[in-house]
């Protein structure tokens, strides 16, 4: 399910595809998102243009997005690259992500290797019972980069793990920075022992995908 609801001053953005069932949106403002309504579950004019902007981007998949036309200023990159890993569930990323052939600010990439829809999460890692930790040992890792945003190009590679390139910080669940980096490998199969990074393990277990 996709598709645009157009208010007075701001229209929503919904891609089904894309959503994790975070509940953010719902629990942010349920007079915005009403779940398990009849009819139009997005009512853009029950709430300022600002609080569907915030409700909006915390959105940590993506699916929700917004078009502003009361003059405002549209979403922008953030000023950091992260991907952040969650505890026994996807990888998340707030940059400028290129994909695919497209560029968006925010993503939940499957790292169980089960997704239906890769290679964003669907939610799969809840059914297989996938495992891994999103605080992970951290590592020495540079001060800082030389900058710290820019275009995150995400290449999911055949039958391996996501290739990142550009500025990126890899931090834990609770915001502690694992990696800087400006190229890195990342596991999404699943199987890796070295999560969140590559160590090979898709070979030995025939990963497709």
């Amino acid at each position: 399910m996709a598709g645009t609801v157009e208010g007075e001053k701001i229209d929503v953005t919904f891609n089904g595809k894309r959503c994790i069932h975070s509940r953010n949106c719902v629990l942010g403002n349920p007079h915005v998102f009403v779940p398990n309504a009849p009819g139009e579950w997005i009512h853009p004019e029950a709430a300022s243009v600002e609080q569907v902007v915030t409700l909006a981007e915390n959105c940590p998949s993506g699916a929700i997005g917004y078009l502003r036309k009361d003059g405002g200023p549209q979403e922008k990159p953030p000023v950091v690259n992260t991907v952040r890993l969650r505890e026994n569930g996807p990888l998340t990323v707030h940059a400028e992500i290129v994909l695919g052939g497209e560029t968006f600010f925010r993503a939940t990439l499957c790292r169980c290797g089960a997704s239906q829809n890769k290679p964003f999460c669907d939610n799969s890692h809840i059914k297989a019972g996938f495992t891994a930790t999103g605080e992970p040992p951290l590592k020495d890792a540079p001060a800082t980069l030389e900058a710290r945003n820019g275009p995150l190009t995400i290449t999911p590679t055949t039958n391996g793990p996501f290739k990142v390139e550009g500025n990126a910080e890899i931090v834990t669940g609770t915001g502690h920075t694992i990696d800087r980096t400006t190229r890195a490998f990342l596991c999404r199969c699943g199987h890796s022992a070295n999560k969140p990074f590559c160590d090979g393990s898709h070979k030995r277990v025939g990963f497709v995908g």
